[in-house]
C-alpha cells in the first residue's frame, strides 16, 4: 500500500476538538460537589429531600466510573468501525439524557440509572472518540505529548465546572442545575464532534526528528485476542486498576477532605486539584516520551503511595495545617492524571493504532473496576471508622505493589515505518531496537 506524507495541521484540529469534548465530559470529577448537595439534603430532610443511606451516596459516581469503563469497550469497537464523529454524538446524547433524567427525581435508583449508567456510558463514548483519532495523526515520538494534551481537557474541566456548579446549585438547586448541564453537554459535544476524523488510509505522520526514520516505538497492530494472551496486558491492567482506583477515591471525596480546613470554600479544592490533574497528564506524556513509559509509571505509583501515607496524620488530626490537605490532594490528583496519558500511550506503543479503540477500551476496564471497588470500599470504611485514614493506608499499600509490578515491564523490539525515499533500502520498514524504559 502506498503511503501518504501529509501535513499534521489537520491533526491539531482533531487534538483541539478532542480536548474541548473532554472539557465538557470532565464533569465526572465534580461529583464531590453534587455529593455534598445530596448529603445536605439527606440531613435536612423534609418534602422533596433525598432519602438515601449514607453509605450509598457515592454509588452513582462509582457506577458511572464502571459504566464509563465498560462503555469504552463498545465505543472503541464503534470508533474503529464507524469513526469518532458518530461515536462522540452518541456519547453526548447519552450524557444529556442521563442528566435530564436525574433533574426530575431524587430517587436513588433513578440516579444510578441516569448519572451512573446513562451519563457514565455517554462519557465513555465521548472519551473514546477523542484520544484515538488524535494519536493517529502524529508520529510515535509525540504519542505521550498528544495523549497528555487531549486527556488534560478531562482533568482541567473542574476549573470551570466546579465554580459553575457551585453557583447553579445556590441559585437554582440540584435538580435544575442537572437540567442545565444536560442541555449544555449535548450542544458542546455534538459541536466539537464535527471536527473529529481519522487520518486517510496510508497516512504517515511527519517526523520532526533529525533522522528520516524516528527511533521511537511503533506498533505491531495486534488484535484484542492476541493481547489477551500476553502477561504484559495483565500487568498493565493491574497497575491501571491500582493507580486509577486510588486517585478516584481521593477525587470522589475531595470536597469532604478539604471542608474541615477550608470551610465553605472547600469547593475551590475541586477546581484547584483539576489543574494538578491536567498537569499530570501533560507532564507524564512529555516525560514518558523522553525516559520511557515504564520508568514514568514506576515513579508515579511510588510517589502516589508516599502521598497516601503522608496524608494519614493530616486526616486523623495529628498534623494540622490549613494548606496541607489541599496541597496533598492536588499532588495526589497530579499523580492520578498521569495514568490517563501513560496507558493510552502504552496501548499504542505495544499493540498499535489499527485496533487501538478496542484494545485501549478493554485495558480501560481497569480504570472503571478500580474506581468502583476502591471508591465503594473507601466510603464503607469511612462510615465504619469515622474517617479516611484506613482507606488511605490500604490504597498506599496497593500502590507499592503496583510500583513493583510496573518494574517487570520489559523492553521490546518493534517495527518503525520509513517514509518513501528516506533510505535506499528496498523495504518500507526497518527494524529498530526500541525500549519503553
Amino acid at each position: 500500500m502506498s503511503k501518504q506524507i501529509v501535513s499534521s495541521k489537520r491533526g491539531w484540529t482533531v487534538v483541539l476538538a478532542g480536548t474541548g469534548i473532554n472539557l465538557a465530559l470532565g464533569i465526572l470529577y465534580t461529583w464531590s460537589i453534587f455529593k455534598g448537595a445530596i448529603a445536605d439534603s439527606i440531613a435536612a430532610g423534609g418534602p422533596g429531600a433525598f432519602v438515601w443511606e449514607k453509605t450509598s451516596i457515592n454509588d452513582p459516581y462509582a457506577t458511572a466510573c464502571l459504566s464509563f469503563a465498560l462503555a469504552m469497550i463498545l465505543a472503541g469497537k464503534i470508533q474503529d468501525k464507524f469513526g469518532p464523529r458518530i461515536t462522540c454524538m452518541i456519547g453526548g446524547l447519552m450524557v444529556g439524557a442521563g442528566f435530564i433524567l436525574i433533574s426530575q427525581t431524587t430517587n436513588y435508583w433513578a440516579w444510578i440509572v441516569g448519572f451512573g449508567v446513562m451519563a457514565g456510558m455517554g462519557i465513555g463514548f465521548g472519551y473514546s472518540s477523542a484520544t484515538p483519532p488524535a494519536l493517529k495523526w502524529f508520529p510515535p515520538a509525540k504519542t505521550g505529548l498528544i495523549a497528555g494534551i487531549v486527556v488534560a481537557g478531562f482533568g482541567l474541566a473542574s476549573v470551570y465546572i466546579a465554580p459553575l456548579a457551585q453557583y447553579l446549585l445556590g441559585a437554582y438547586g440540584l435538580q435544575q442545575s442537572m437540567m442545565y448541564f444536560g442541555v449544555g453537554f449535548v450542544a458542546v459535544t455534538c459541536f466539537f464532534s464535527l471536527f473529529l476524523s481519522n487520518p486517510p488510509d496510508g497516512y504517515v505522520a511527519e517526523s520532526n526528528t533529525a533522522q528520516p526514520a524516528a527511533q521511537s516505538v511503533v506498533n505491531d497492530n495486534k488484535s484484542l485476542s492476541q493481547i489477551l494472551k500476553t502477561a504484559q496486558f495483565y500487568t498493565l491492567w493491574t497497575c491501571f486498576f491500582i493507580g486509577a482506583g486510588a486517585g478516584l477515591m481521593v477525587i470522589g471525596s475531595a470536597k469532604g477532605l478539604a471542608k474541615e480546613s477550608m470551610g465553605e470554600m472547600a469547593f475551590l479544592v475541586v477546581a484547584i486539584m483539576s489543574i494538578g490533574n491536567a498537569a499530570g497528564r501533560i507532564v507524564a506524556g512529555v516525560v514518558s516520551d523522553k525516559i520511557g513509559r515504564a520508568n514514568t509509571l514506576i515513579m508515579m505509583l511510588a510517589f502516589q503511595a508516599s502521598l497516601m501515607f503522608l496524608a494519614i496524620p493530616v486526616i486523623d488530626g495529628s498534623y494540622t495545617n490549613p494548606l496541607a490537605m489541599p496541597l496533598l490532594v492536588t499532588f495526589m490528583v497530579f499523580n492520578y492524571g498521569t495514568n490517563l496519558s501513560l496507558f493510552p500511550s502504552f496501548a499504542k506503543d505495544i499493540w498499535g493504532a489499527k485496533h487501538f479503540g478496542m484494545n485501549y477500551g478493554v485495558l480501560f476496564s481497569a480504570w472503571g473496576l478500580g474506581a468502583f471497588a476502591l471508591v465503594r470500599v473507601s466510603e464503607i470504611l469511612r462510615v465504619k471508622t469515622g474517617g479516611f485514614s484506613m482507606s488511605f493506608a490500604a490504597a498506599g499499600a496497593l500502590l507499592v505493589v503496583g510500583a513493583m509490578l510496573a518494574g517487570t515491564l520489559k523492553t521490546r523490539t518493534a517495527e518503525v515505518p520509513v517514509p518513501e525515499g528516506a533510505f535506499e533500502e528496498e523495504s518500507d520498514l526497518v527494524l529498530s531496537k526500541v525500549t519503553n524504559d
